[in-house]
C-alpha cells in the first residue's frame, strides 16, 4: 500500500463514529469498498458474584453456560436437563461438584442461584421462565420466547410483576456491528427504506435438525413422559427428543428457530413494534423423516407507516433442500442505496439517482426525427445542469467486528449488568413477544393457508 493510499485509508477509519483504526484488512486491496473496523466495547469487571443454573443442557445450554461463565463475576452452581447423559456431561465440563438434577423446580427451590439460562425445547420456555421469576430468579430465555403468542402475555406480565430480569436470547441485538448498522440506517445512508428481503439457506442434515441420537437414549436414561408436557401422549421416542425441532408440538419450526432472529435485529435497527399483516407459504420437499413441519418456507411481512419508519415490505426465505450448498443475508433496500447484514459484519452501497433522467438507451428518444432530437437535446440542456446530468458514483463500505468478537457475550453482560444495576436489558419480554408473535403468526398462516392480520401495539392476531 502507497503512503497516499495509507493515509488515505487512516483517514477514512477516523472520519466514520464509534470506530477505531485498525491495520489493513486482509484481502483489502482485491476489495474497493472502503472499510472500517467497529470499536469493540470495555470488557466488564465486577466484583458482585452472580451465581446461575442452567435448565436444559442441549446444544444451546452448553454454549450459553460456557459464553455466560466468561463474564467476569459469574459462577454455575447448578444445571438440569432430562437426558442423564447431558448431567454428566456437565460435571465433566464443569466440575464434580457441579449440584445436577433432571427436576429444573430444585433449582428454583435453591437460595443461592440469583439466574437460570432456560435453554430447553420451545414448549417448556414459558412455563418455566414464569416459574423462575415467581421463585425470584433472574431468566436468560433462548429464542423464541414462547411457542404461543398468549404465553407471550403471560410471560410479560409475570416480568413487570415480579420485576425480575428477562433476557430473550437473540443475541445479535447485542452485537457491536449491530448497532453500527442502525446508526448508519438512522443517518439515511440507504435513504428511505422500502423493502427487507432476507434468507437462510442451507444443505446438510444437520442444518436441517437431523441432529446425533446417542446409543443409551433409553427410558432409563430419559425422562420422555415430562418432555412430553402437556403435548399429546406417545411412546418413547427418542427422535423426538433429540430432534425436537422437527414436531409442531414442541418446537415452533422453520419460524421459531431462524425468522425470529431476523425480525428481532430488523425491529433494533429500525426502532418497529411489528408488521400489520403476515403471509407465509411453503413445502416439505427433502427431509421427509417424520417430521410435521415444512423445511421450504417463505413468508411476506407488510409493514405499515409509524412515527418510526416508513410503510415497506419484508420478505424472509427458509431453504432446507438448497442444493446450490446453501448461503444466507439480509438486505435493507433503500432508494438510495442497500445495506446488507452479515453476522458482526456489514456492507453499504450507495446509489443514489442523478437529478437528470439521461436520455437514448431503451427510450422513446432513438424513435423521434432529427429535429426532435435536436430540440428535445436543447430543451432538456437548458433545464439540466452539467451536474444534473453528471453520473453518480457508486460508492460501498464494509464495516466489521474485531476478529473474535463474540455478541453473545455482550449479550450477556448487558444481562448480567441489568442483574447488578436495574439498567433496562436490550431484549427483555415485551421485545421477545414482538419478535417472536410475528414468526408464530407465520405459522398460523401456513397451517390456516390465510393471510394473518396483527395488531402490531397490542401483539395479538386479529
Amino acid at each position: 500500500m502507497s503512503s497516499n493510499s495509507r493515509r488515505k485509508f487512516i483517514k477514512q477509519l477516523g472520519s466514520a463514529a464509534a470506530l477505531m483504526g485498525a491495520a489493513p484488512f486482509s484481502g483489502l486491496a482485491a476489495d474497493p469498498a472502503r472499510q472500517y473496523l467497529i470499536k469493540q466495547h470495555k470488557a466488564i469487571a465486577s466484583n458482585d458474584k452472580i451465581r446461575i443454573a442452567g435448565i436444559g443442557m442441549g446444544i444451546m445450554g452448553f454454549g450459553d453456560v460456557d459464553c455466560a461463565l466468561k463474564v467476569p463475576g459469574v459462577e454455575l452452581v447448578a444445571v438440569a436437563d432430562l437426558y442423564n447423559g447431558h448431567l454428566e456431561k456437565a460435571k465433566t465440563v464443569y466440575g464434580n461438584h457441579l449440584f445436577t438434577t433432571r427436576d429444573y423446580r430444585e433449582i428454583l427451590e435453591r437460595k443461592d442461584i440469583d439466574a437460570v439460562i432456560i435453554a430447553t425445547p420451545d414448549h417448556w420456555h414459558d412455563t418455566q421462565a414464569i416459574a423462575a421469576m415467581e421463585k425470584g430468579k433472574h431468566v436468560y430465555c433462548e429464542k423464541p420466547m414462547v411457542q404461543q403468542i398468549e404465553e407471550g402475555h403471560q410471560v410479560i406480565a409475570t416480568q413487570q410483576r415480579t420485576k425480575m430480569v428477562l433476557q430473550v436470547g437473540s443475541q445479535r441485538v447485542s452485537s457491536i456491528a449491530l448497532a453500527e448498522a442502525r446508526k448508519r440506517y438512522l443517518a439515511g445512508d440507504i435513504g428511505q427504506l422500502n423493502l427487507v428481503e432476507a434468507k437462510i439457506d442451507r444443505h446438510s442434515a444437520l442444518g436441517a435438525w437431523q441432529y446425533s441420537i446417542p446409543t443409551d437414549a433409553t427410558p432409563a436414561n430419559i425422562d420422555f413422559d415430562t418432555f412430553l408436557k402437556d403435548t399429546p401422549k406417545v411412546p418413547f421416542d427418542p427422535v423426538r427428543f433429540f430432534r425436537w425441532r422437527n414436531y409442531q408440538a414442541y418446537g415452533t419450526g422453520v419460524p421459531g428457530d431462524l425468522f425470529v432472529h431476523l425480525i428481532t435485529g430488523l425491529h433494533f435497527m429500525i426502532g418497529s413494534k411489528g408488521p400489520s399483516r403476515i403471509f407465509s407459504s411453503g413445502n416439505l420437499v427433502q427431509w421427509k423423516d417424520g417430521r410435521d413441519v415444512p423445511d421450504v418456507m417463505v413468508a411476506i411481512f407488510d409493514y405499515r407507516e409509524t412515527p418510526e419508519h416508513p410503510a415497506f415490505q419484508m420478505t424472509l426465505r427458509v431453504n432446507f433442500a438448497d442444493g446450490g450448498g446453501g448461503s444466507e443475508y439480509t438486505r435493507l433496500i433503500g432508494t438510495e442505496g442497500v445495506l446488507e447484514l452479515g453476522w458482526n459484519d456489514f456492507r453499504i452501497k450507495q446509489h443514489k439517482l442523478p437529478v437528470a433522467p439521461g436520455y437514448g438507451g431503451w427510450d422513446t428518444y432513438n424513435t423521434f426525427t432529427k429535429e426532435q432530437q435536436e430540440a428535445f437535446v436543447k430543451q432538456y440542456n437548458a433545464k439540466y445542469s452539467a451536474a444534473d446530468q453528471a453520473a453518480v458514483k457508486t460508492e460501498e463500505s464494509a464495516f466489521r467486528a474485531p476478529a473474535g468478537y463474540d455478541d453473545r457475550y455482550d449479550h450477556f453482560v448487558n444481562f448480567f449488568e441489568a442483574i447488578r444495576s436495574g439498567k433496562p436489558v436490550v431484549e427483555d419480554a415485551t421485545f421477545g413477544l414482538r419478535a417472536a408473535g410475528p414468526a408464530l403468526a407465520a405459522n398460523e398462516s401456513y397451517f390456516r393457508k390465510k393471510a394473518i392480520d396483527w395488531d402490531a401495539e397490542k401483539m395479538r392476531i386479529l
